[in-house]
């Protein structure tokens, strides 16, 4: 649960900074793989569809990256616990009669 968070949180930050400076790698690189026409086509009347899907993009990717670190640190700093060790019974000789 917290490893979503975490992705959440790198997701919402990411987007917005892409938004802000929209050729920020790879989501840039990535959109144009794809090639899409050009479009004048403005989300809100302010951003551009590409500045919105690199925003998209730059946000899923790194918030995989950061969940995934985040999932790895996360085990690595759980104590290990150590099996408890077995104890046997006392055996009794066996009677005879």
């Amino acid at each position: 649960m917290k490893g979503a968070l975490v992705f959440l949180a790198v997701f919402l930050i990411l987007m917005l900074a892409t938004i802000a400076y929209s050729e920020l790698p790879p989501g840039g690189m990535i959109y144009d793989s794809f090639n899409f026409p050009t479009t004048t086509y403005k989300i809100f009347d302010t951003l551009a569809v590409r500045t919105v899907a690199n925003a998209l993009i730059n946000g899923a990717i790194y918030g995989i990256i950061a969940w995934i670190i985040y999932t790895i640190a996360e085990r690595a700093m759980k104590p290990k616990t150590k099996p408890q060790p077995q104890t046997q019974q006392p055996q009794t000789p066996p009677t005879t009669s």
